[in-house]
């Protein structure tokens, strides 16, 4: 299998919304969880989204895992690797994307990396380096507290700078607007003045095209799912590929029985939970009782347990912002964060032994966490239910074909779990 694209994800449900993207835009994709074993045979695609969990952990492990992963590309032919981050970049002052980035490229022998975590379907722009969400500065916008990785700082040239050994340059609006040629240029000027990764603009799809283009010149570019549709579209454009991917054949039908699992704080979810409690039983897990013993955990099981096979169950762990502040205040920011990802894997995992075969999970980590416990080794990719979220069909799993989304916490309209189920059939 000779793949023309490869991508390191830091995270699972970025991983989701990077294969959409490129499923969309004519790459046949496959997700893989981690680096595969050699015994899982995958299919023959474009594309291979390698997904790690390495967003949140110490710098030199994401390097690790990330350099490991990009041999695993290489020898499968990958000319070009996108370590995909998140579209509000996600991250502190220690990494992990400059870290990672610099690690990547080092790795393809050096250069200049393209960085963008620019993605307008889903109001992510970026001009004069600050990231914008939905018009609004990232600081300024309720995602600035993601309770792990916290972003009060919409420069990202400055973000950046604060993680990372080289310099940091930027590309602006009017040199991409002036086509790659100006582009091109303006990476040859900032070489020369030893920048290693330039914040690039963009605002509109064509400014994500003209970013691809370039980006494919060189070994390594890093950005969220918006660079990857500019890479698809550009080797579509190339003739490389065929751009003849289709995802309807995934969503075949799996039957079982259906659930989901929130752990997601996002104001998004929150919403969607009110939503979704008019037409199925939510349980709403108190989390500091997760935090503290395996009680509530076996009293969700047993409570889903009494009512999944009359329809599908929400087993929900998501907390105001508040209560999120306080429990990381009395317990601390990763044993809080780890106990709730711990208790809703082992929740979804026993669903699952309870004949579940489709599977909504919302929340990065809650996501990650669930998918691990479940040994899900890859996964191929459907239609979309939301921006950014697919349908995904499970490969090599020893429990048989599931359907799965995995929904990062702002993603997706307020009747999302509904949508997500009708799609799930």
């Amino acid at each position: 299998m000779a793949i023309s694209l490869g991508s390191i994800a830091d995270d699972y449900t970025g991983a989701s919304d990077l294969a959409n993207t490129l499923t969309k835009n004519g790459l046949r994709t496959v997700q893989t969880v981690g680096i595969p074993d050699p015994s899982l045979a995958l299919p023959n695609v474009d594309a291979v989204v390698v997904s790690l969990k390495i967003r949140s952990v110490p710098a030199p492990e994401a390097v690790t895992a990330a350099t490991e992963a990009e041999r695993w590309l290489r020898q499968r032919g990958a000319g070009h690797v996108l370590y995909k981050i998140c579209s509000t970049f996600d991250s502190t002052d220690a990494g992990n994307i400059g870290p990672v980035t610099e690690a990547l490229c080092d790795a393809a022998g050096g250069g200049s990396v393209l960085v963008t975590p620019a993605f307008p379907e889903t109001g992510r722009t970026v001009y004069l380096g600050h990231l914008f969400v939905g018009g609004q500065p990232l600081n300024e916008s309720p995602l600035k507290d993601h309770p792990l990785n916290p972003m009060h700082d919409a420069n990202l040239v400055r973000v950046l700078t604060r993680q990372s050994r080289g310099a940091v340059g930027l590309i602006d609006l009017a040199a991409i607007a002036a086509g790659p040629a100006a582009v091109r240029a303006r990476l040859d000027a900032l070489r020369t003045t030893g920048v290693t990764m330039a914040i690039a603009d963009a605002i509109f799809e064509r400014d994500l095209e003209t970013l691809g283009e370039l980006a494919l010149e060189a070994s390594v570019s890093t950005g969220a799912s918006g660079l990857g549709l500019g890479l698809a579209r550009a080797l579509v454009r190339s003739g490389r590929i065929s751009g003849s991917a289709t995802a309807e054949d995934v969503i075949r039908p799996v039957g079982g029985l259906s659930a989901i699992i929130a752990g997601s704080c996002s104001k998004a979810t929150l919403r969607q939970l009110e939503v979704a409690e008019r037409s199925m039983p939510v349980l709403r897990l108190d989390p500091e009782r997760l935090i503290s013993g395996p009680d509530e955990i076996a009293a969700a099981i047993s409570w889903a347990g009494d009512r999944i096979s009359a329809g599908p169950v929400i087993v929900a762990a998501s907390s105001a912002p508040e209560t999120v502040s306080r429990l990381q205040s009395q317990y601390g920011r990763e044993a809080s964060g780890h106990a709730i990802e711990t208790a809703t894997s082992i929740i979804a995992a026993e669903l699952v032994e309870r004949g579940v075969r489709r599977l909504v999970v919302a929340g990065g980590e809650t996501s990650g966490a669930a998918v691990d416990r479940l040994a899900i080794p890859a996964f191929l990719i459907g239609p979309e239910i939301a921006p950014g979220v697919p349908v995904l069909r499970t490969v090599g799993n020893q429990k048989g074909d599931m359907l799965l989304a995995l929904k990062s916490g702002n993603f997706g309209g307020d009747d999302f779990f509904a949508a997500a189920l009708a799609m799930m059939h």
